[in-house]
Parts: C-alpha cells; sequence; structure tokens
C-alpha cells in the first residue's frame, strides 16, 4: 500500500502557487517528496507516483455542496472539537473562490480515482482512493507528536506580534515539530524523514524568509498528509474520526464532505467516544 499526501494550494491558477507533495510506503520510507504548480501537475504527479494500491490525502476542500454564507458541517465540526486546542477550518461554500480541490478531485476521478467519504457510501470499488484531511487535527490529534494542548504556532501569526518577532518564533517552532515528526521513524504508523534527500533536508534549520519558509512548511504538511493517511489505513477509527459524518448533504453518489482527522477519546463526541 502506498501513501500520498497533498498540501494543496486552494487556488485553481497555474501562477507560481506551490503545493507540497509526498509519498510513503507502508514501512515509513518516503519514496517521493518535493513540490508541484498547478492541479494538472498535482495530478500527473499523483498518477506517477500512485502505485498499484493507494491512498491519497488532500488538504483541500475537495468536496462542496453547501450553499453561499456557510459552512461545511466537516469544517465547523473542526473548530467544535479541536477549538480547545486552538484549531479551526476555513469556511468554504459553493460561491468559494479559491475550490481547487474541488477540481483535483473530478480530475482524479476521470483518471479512475474514487472519492472516499470514510462513511462507504459514495466509494466504489478503486485501488486508488483520495479523501480529505487537514493537518492540524492530526497535530493535536496523534498523540505521537506529543501536542497535548495546543496546536504548534508554525503558521498563523498571533495578532499581537510584529512580523519581525514573529518570524524567528515561527521558524524555532517548526523546528520542534520537525524534529517531532523526525520521531515517528519507530512508531506504527511510521513515517521516515532520513530516508529522503528531499525530506531529509527538513532536518536543516528553517529559514526565516517568508517565500523559503512557505516552501519548507508545505512540504511538512504533505508529509502529515501522507502519514494520516497511513494511520487512518492501518487503524481505522479506534485512531481517527470522520468530521462531517452526519451531513445531510450528499453528491449524485451518495457521498459527503468529510474530513479525516486523528482524533484523541477528548476530541470526540461524547456518544461516540471510546
Amino acid at each position: 500500500m502506498r501513501y500520498l499526501g497533498v498540501d494543496l494550494t486552494w487556488s485553481d491558477s497555474t501562477r507560481a502557487y506551490e503545493t507540497g507533495v509526498a509519498a510513503i510506503e507502508d514501512d515509513g520510507r518516503v519514496v517521493a517528496a518535493g513540490w508541484t504548480v498547478g492541479v494538472a501537475e498535482t495530478v500527473a504527479w499523483l498518477e506517477q507516483h500512485a502505485g498499484r494500491e493507494v491512498l491519497a490525502l488532500v488538504d483541500a476542500p475537495l468536496l462542496v455542496l453547501n450553499q453561499p454564507r456557510t459552512q461545511r458541517l466537516c469544517e465547523k465540526q473542526v473548530g467544535q472539537r479541536y477549538g480547545r486546542w486552538k484549531v479551526s477550518a476555513n469556511s468554504t461554500n459553493l460561491r468559494s473562490r479559491h475550490l481547487a480541490g474541488v477540481t483535483l478531485r473530478r480530475e482524479l476521478e476521470a483518471q479512475g480515482w474514487v472519492y472516499d467519504d470514510g462513511l462507504g457510501a459514495g466509494s466504489r470499488e478503486s485501488p486508488r482512493v483520495v479523501s480529505e484531511c487537514y493537518p492540524y487535527t492530526t497535530l493535536v490529534g496523534a498523540r505521537e507528536l506529543g501536542y497535548d494542548h495546543e496546536r504548534p504556532l508554525y503558521k498563523r501569526k498571533p495578532r499581537r506580534l510584529s512580523t519581525a518577532d514573529w518570524r524567528p518564533m515561527r521558524a524555532a517552532a517548526c523546528d520542534e515539530l520537525v524534529r517531532r515528526i523526525d520521531k515517528l521513524s519507530s512508531t506504527s504508523p511510521a513515517l521516515d524523514l532520513r530516508s529522503n534527500p528531499v525530506t531529509r533536508s527538513l532536518l536543516a534549520p528553517s529559514p526565516l524568509e517568508d517565500r523559503a519558509y512557505k516552501h519548507r512548511e508545505d512540504l511538512i504538511d504533505a508529509l502529515l498528509a501522507a502519514w494520516t493517511a497511513a494511520l487512518w489505513r492501518n487503524h481505522g477509527l479506534s485512531r481517527c474520526q470522520i468530521l462531517g459524518a452526519d451531513d445531510p448533504l450528499i453528491d449524485e453518489h451518495g457521498a459527503r464532505a468529510t474530513i479525516i482527522a486523528p482524533a484523541r477519546q477528548e476530541q470526540q463526541p461524547a456518544e461516540i467516544a471510546l
């Protein structure tokens, strides 16, 4: 089984908005990693690295059915269940300007991939499956990473900080995150940063300059998405939850807009918490 992770830029534009991409094997080896530009290039990369049986998790809205000025239920549930860890999600609806994830899903389906909402409905038998994830939920929902109280400050700048003060703080938080990801080489599922020269380079100190830092961050999120795919495949609902599972909106295949999210017991609704 191969696991692919995609930190997709939300813009459909073919301008230089990078998408982080990563592929890992069952044993945690990183067999491919890097960046693409544009949906077409990302689809081509996924096709190239899919292997015989593959699960791809994408950090971007893949299925959008809700009306303008509303939020997808799966996004609302991110805040409801992970808000205590300072994790929330942006809102997406049918009038949102940037829906590259929807375009990506459609392009993949045209190539024989199947969108799986994690519930069975809408999915057809296929060796190539794509689902949606959100790496922030992985950071606080996977106990292996050790973020027990709140998400790391490696992305969004707190309002109180100046940019000059924020950049070194961001870099330090990212370096700590990479150190924690490096320890996943001995967990189940595993992720071995040192098995690939591109991902091994993440062990160097994080840059301060914004563009270079974003380049690095996109790859990190792609790796987290790929590892989440392995976690979901190997442990299912014992380690993850399906956000949006009770969404009444379904597409023509009976599928819902969902997010596969690693979860601790306290991050799940009381009625389904183990």
